[in-house]
């Protein structure tokens, strides 16, 4: 890095010792970055930049991660720089668009914010391990449109062809941006993982590629140092591809642009548009390592030739199920054409749902609850789904305890609560954010947060 940075090599090296930093991006969805100020448990320092709804972190022993209201999914924690390649990809409300490596779930959710709930949002994990904490994740953000995939991207490519408007890498790297932040990725570094990265990034960004339709965008991150996984990935992409060009990102404070010049001194075989990149460094700007690159698909012939339909609506007697349900338990009116039954599970799903048939769905939208003999029950997706007013029968817990074990804090380990009230399905809420399910019976709510989730117990 010497060599590359020159005179700011100083200044990075020492930026190396310094703590990580951490970010907070709120959720549009569920309130602005100005409402959040307003009730934030813990201190937030400077807005983010290149991101209008996050805030950094300021070093304290407040630890956002344990506070409810991240299971209530007001915010997600992550790297500032990690929030970029989002941001520059700029998807829109009533897009078609794909994270073809979403675990954790970071980028999706972000890209979820910025559609506010319309079009068509894929986040794919091709490893079996990652894809439920991606489904957590998203349950937890409240999106309705997204759609979770455990595939290769060789299986969508084949399923989607040219189906989307803009598609997201962040691809596997060797991890020099993350140095500081996790000691691992030190011990693990080679220049032999280095080459073996960028190969694997290129097949990978290769088949990305086939899945943007004309006139659609290709994003490419990492959270690397390396020309040889960034600037040299793309460069080869584009020898392949010619169809495509860079798109020079906008460079907020403290970026860099693209540095063809570090993998070809001459600058002629990687090409100057290569610079329309950005690259992040932690003395730069307040986050760690981080390389973007947008690419655009030029004109060309559109893909209309998707799988056929089948149709999943519920039948009749499951329908009523669910009327019964909602009008007893709820204060919105979902669109019934939006409803799809997988199994015995109803979802609600893109209103532009393409076609899923042939491919392994996790989640083809927000699982709404499962049918049983002669009932709906509800899933947890749904309570997070809901919106404040939106439940007719609320149990509201306050976030802030005094001395003992709180009401929230038993209710999140698993413990029924005494309730006087209305039988039957209760909202259970934190300071009146949606947090999850409970059934009240004979004064008592019984617990109805997931297993998996509990806390405190």
């Amino acid at each position: 890095m010497s060599r590359f940075l020159g005179e700011e090599f100083p200044a990075f090296a020492e930026s190396l010792a310094n703590p990580p930093v951490q970010g907070l991006r709120v959720n549009p969805l569920k309130l602005t970055a100005e409402a959040f100020q307003q009730i934030s448990p813990g201190p937030l320092g400077e807005r983010v930049a290149w991101c209008d709804s996050a805030f950094v972190l300021p070093a304290s022993d407040f630890s956002f991660g344990k506070h409810p209201y991240h299971l209530a999914g007001l915010y997600y924690l992550q790297d500032p720089s990690a929030m970029s390649a989002a941001a520059l990809l700029d998807a829109q409300p009533g897009e078609r668009v794909l994270d073809l490596a979403a675990a954790p779930g970071g980028k999706t959710t972000q890209l979820a914010g910025r559609m506010m709930g319309l079009g068509v949002l894929v986040a794919n994990e091709i490893k079996d391990k990652r894809v439920n904490h991606l489904a957590v994740n998203v349950e937890r953000w409240g999106a309705g449109n997204v759609i979770i995939t455990n595939e290769s991207p060789e299986r969508l490519a084949d399923h989607f062809g040219r189906y989307f408007d803009r598609v997201l890498v962040d691809a596997p790297c060797s991890g020099e941006g993350m140095f500081r932040k996790d000691m691992g990725a030190r011990a693990d570094w080679s220049p032999e993982m280095v080459a073996g990265c960028a190969v694997r990034q290129g097949n990978i960004l290769r088949v990305a590629g086939k899945l943007v339709r004309p006139g659609g965008r290709l994003g490419y991150s990492t959270c690397t140092f390396a020309p040889e996984e960034d600037e040299g990935v793309i460069a080869r992409f584009l020898e392949e591809f010619p169809d495509f060009e860079v798109v020079a990102l906008h460079r907020f404070e403290g970026f860099m642009q693209g540095r063809p010049e570090w993998l070809d001194p001459s600058g002629k075989r990687v090409g100057e548009q290569l610079a329309g990149a950005v690259r992040l460094f932690p003395h730069r700007v307040i986050g760690e390592g981080h390389f973007v690159c947008v690419l655009r698909r030029k004109a060309g012939i559109e893909n209309d030739q998707l799988p056929g339909y089948r149709d999943l609506s519920p039948e009749k007697t499951r329908l009523a199920l669910w009327n019964d349900f909602a009008q007893e338990t709820l204060n919105l009116d979902l669109q019934a054409e939006r409803f799809q039954v997988y199994g015995d599970r109803l979802y609600l799903v893109p209103e532009e749902l393409p076609p899923l048939s042939g491919l392994r769905v996790v989640h083809p939208g927000v699982w709404l609850g499962t049918f049983k003999k002669d009932r709906f029950e509800p899933a947890h997706p749904l309570a997070l789904y809901l919106r404040v007013g939106e439940a007719k029968r609320v149990l509201d817990l306050p976030s802030a305890s005094g001395t003992g074990r709180s009401p929230l804090q038993k209710y999140l380990a698993g413990e029924t609560l005494p309730s006087e009230g209305p039988s039957g399905w209760t909202l259970v809420t934190v300071d009146g954010w949606p947090l999850g399910w409970g059934k009240r019976v004979q004064g008592v709510v019984k617990n109805h947060y997931p297993r998996g989730w509990q806390v405190y117990s």
